[in-house]
């Protein structure tokens, strides 16, 4: 396994300090793997969609549409 160094403040450091029931390496391995996997997932859909015809403003709309019909859904539910 690899070791990385990482650079905090002094305020980050006292904060840290107050906690030290968190498993602080594993929060970052967590973190870092997490935003990793975002990444390269938008790196896909950009690929996907690298030939669409979509405008911003379609995507937009869209999304609003969705959480319109997700609105109703979960408000029909009972949520």
């Amino acid at each position: 396994m690899v070791s990385v160094a990482v650079r905090i403040s002094d305020d980050l450091k006292s904060i840290i300090n107050e906690l030290p029931w968190i498993n602080w390496s594993e929060l970052a391995r967590e973190e870092v793997l997490e935003r990793a996997k975002r990444h390269l997932l938008l790196k896909k859909l950009d690929k996907m969609l690298e030939n669409s015809e979509l405008t911003e403003e379609d995507c937009l709309r869209l999304g609003e549409k969705v959480k319109e019909g997700m609105w109703k859904r979960y408000k029909e539910e009972g949520w």
